[in-house]
């Protein structure tokens, strides 16, 4: 019979630490210190004291706990002295079932990682689903974590041995987080679609009226006809959006929802999970046969990374009215235009179909997204939900810098006219620059020296430009000066350059009410409330110009990684998140009746 809260608040100390035996290998100390915090309200809220104990702990106590667990594959399986715990997640894993050549890399790694780091290599092998990984993933993550620092590597040591004692206390309470599974299977089947050149690979791409963003398209659609909604369709710029009715025909809507394009070799999380999340609790809803006093209109935005074109937020800027005519004009790396890709994919490519999917503010309450968080700050804290306070303004550029190309070898260095050094010294001073605003960030992420070779003086050199801050004024006053550097540095050196601006995103502080909304729904779940701004652009930037929006943040996995393959959520988070989601709809309903 599966232990309950209401058993483990009431029990006698020696009683309620004999309950959860085994939770931290052979640490029972960790649930002695939140004893005197009974009653917990929920299992997150167990789970946040069981961090704040560890935490809380000595380095000394943080490092016994460390290794007091075994190594994989290691003497305690082959002695069979594990625990019945570790006994039973290492064979899961298929540890057992190791060949002679994996069971080699094993015992190789396991002695590296210890004498490196002074401590077992420690990994929740049941994975982010709870269904285990694979041999090949837990070999690749033990040689990828073997060339950590020694201090991050013992923090993500102790989130780990979290993630095990998160996965053994839903065994002790028979609390299966179904509703989690349910929407991080979504991501996996939809994660099947991807651009040729990065499919073959086992790589996550999917850009803009592609092959693959046309099959997301229709995955999507069936995915929300499955969940009940009413109205499914894909608009004029590719978006598709999904109606579930109000109560009465002129009820307003709740709007919401998120990105379904990838950069490349991203994530499968990343804006997909604020489409999940509220078709989970539509298809709530509908087995129900409920109707709120509202309606939910969720939109699987299209190109709001700009990886295509040059048009970041193309389609929740549609939605805004936001479309700017000349990017019909514009050509991908391929020189396909824009209105070209839009017909090719059956779209209408006209200006009147665009501009007709501006939506009428008065009718919706508002706007919302999920999102990971894609960052490591929930990561560290131990915290699977935070409350976005404001979106960071942002700015970006496509530039180029023209000088000579010249022979390396004969070229003097007083007379090269070298593109490449330019942009190199301008992303020196961007470092210096943002870090004197202290919550900044200036970052050249593409950097190109077309027909380059190894022997001659860069004559071109191409970059980008990508600028945020916490206010309108604090990102214009960071841009004037990152330009002003540019064209001084050029001048020093007898330069020229070519710049463009391809977006400009404002601040986005989330609406009072909305945020408010958000928060009750955390601590409805027992958590505390974290409150933080959000460095990312969203298109919940965008919708901001027309109506009040407010957003939350869902922790990632492996440092909070993201546009990058091991971006990661695990079922519990992505459980709570569903949950807080239908807290606030409950919210609303209840303000709205």
């Amino acid at each position: 019979m599966a232990l309950t809260l209401d058993t483990f608040n009431a029990a006698a100390p020696a009683e309620a630490l004999r309950l959860l035996d085994g939770l931290y290998e052979h640490s029972p100390w960790v649930v002695e210190r939140t004893l005197a915090q009974r009653p917990f309200a929920s299992l997150a809220a167990l789970k946040w004291a069981l961090v704040q104990a560890v935490a809380q702990a000595t380095r000394d106590e943080q490092l016994a706990l460390i290794r007091a667990h075994p190594e994989l594959a290691g003497k305690a399986m082959v002695a069979q002295t594990l625990t019945s715990e570790s006994t039973g997640e290492q064979s899961r894993a298929g540890l057992t079932h190791c060949t002679p050549e994996e069971f080699q890399a094993l015992q190789r790694l396991n002695a590296d990682y210890n004498a490196r780091f002074g401590f077992p290599f420690i990994l929740a092998v049941r994975g982010p689903r709870g269904s285990g990984f694979t041999r090949q993933q837990i070999i690749a993550t033990f040689q990828r974590r073997l060339h950590n620092p020694v201090d991050f590597e013992r923090e993500e040591a102790l989130r780990n041995i979290h993630r095990i004692a998160e996965i053994r206390l839903a065994d002790k309470f028979g609390a299966e987080p179904a509703l989690g599974h349910h929407v991080w299977d979504w991501h996996e089947d939809l994660a099947r679609h991807s651009d040729p050149g990065f499919k073959e690979s086992g790589q996550l791409t999917v850009t803009y009226l592609t092959a693959a963003h046309q099959a997301c398209q229709q995955a999507l659609m069936a995915r929300m006809r499955e969940c009940g909604f009413d109205e499914v369709s894909i608009d004029a710029v590719g978006n598709v959006v999904g109606v579930y009715h109000g109560a009465t025909p002129d009820a307003k809507r709740l709007l919401t929802g998120s990105h379904f394009d990838t950069v490349r070799n991203g994530g499968k999380y990343d804006g997909r999970l604020g489409i999940f999340v509220p078709l989970a609790c539509v298809q709530r809803l509908h087995r129900a046969g409920r109707r709120l006093p509202f309606g939910v209109e969720v939109v699987a935005f299209s190109e709001e990374e700009g990886q295509r074109y040059k048009a970041t937020f193309l389609g929740s800027g549609a939605l805004t009215g936001d479309f700017n005519p000349a990017w019909m004009d514009q050509t991908d790396a391929d020189g396909v235009r824009l209105q070209d890709a839009m017909r090719a994919a059956g779209l209408p490519g006209t200006l009147d179909a665009i501009g007709a999917l501006r939506r009428d503010p008065s009718r919706y309450l508002g706007f919302v997204e999920v999102h990971i968080e894609q960052g490591p700050v929930l990561n560290e804290m131990g915290l699977p939900l935070a409350v976005v306070t404001s979106i960071n303004a942002g700015v970006r550029h496509m530039g180029e810098v023209i000088g000579m190309a010249s022979h390396a070898g004969t070229t003097p260095m007083d007379r090269r006219r070298d593109a490449a050094c330019a942009v190199a010294e301008l992303a020196l001073y961007m470092e210096r620059r943002a870090a004197q605003d202290g919550d900044s960030v200036a970052t050249i992420g593409l950097l190109n020296v077309p027909g380059g070779s190894i022997n001659v003086v860069p004559g071109r050199c191409q970059f980008s430009l990508d600028l945020r801050a916490p206010s309108d004024a604090q990102r214009d006053a960071l841009e004037r000066d990152v330009l002003a550097e540019l064209s001084a540095i050029c001048e020093r050196r007898g330069l020229g350059q070519r710049l463009e601006r391809t977006m400009t995103a404002s601040a986005a502080p989330s609406h009072p009410d909305w945020q408010a909304r958000w928060e009750k729904a955390v601590a409805a779940l027992g958590l505390p409330v974290h409150r933080m701004p959000s460095g990312a652009g969203h298109d919940a930037m965008k919708l901001h110009e027309v109506m009040p929006q407010a957003m939350l943040f869902v922790r990632g996995e492996n440092s909070g990684i993201s546009h990058n393959p091991l971006e990661s959520s695990t079922s519990d988070d992505i459980e709570l998140s569903v949950l807080a989601f239908d807290h606030l709809l409950e919210q609303l309903a209840k303000e709205t009746a």
